[in-house]
């Protein structure tokens, strides 16, 4: 895993959410994940790891996601079984 998709993977998991996270670099780490995002209905959109389907909604009016949308993307990491102690640098 790249550095840079750590280091977004651990922010996730560890203390506080940070609300300066763009959209963008989720989207990116997810697929590098093996994730696969499909668009839903508006801003939402149906991705699927590891067997596990679920619904994440991208930022309205912005770029960047808000803490509550990054808890979400946590919330969905977990249930996934994305363990942070599993991830290293390649």
């Amino acid at each position: 895993m790249s550095h840079k998709h750590e280091s977004l993977l651990r922010s996730i998991f560890d203390g506080p959410v940070s609300g300066n996270v763009h959209w963008r670099e989720i989207e990116s780490m997810l697929t590098h994940l093996g994730a696969r995002l499909e668009p839903h209905h508006g801003a939402s959109f149906r991705v699927e790891l590891n067997g596990v389907e679920g619904f994440l909604h991208r930022p309205h009016n912005s770029n960047t996601c808000n803490k509550q949308e990054l808890r979400h993307v946590r919330d969905y990491l977990i249930a996934a079984g994305v363990d942070l102690s599993q991830r290293h640098v390649e």
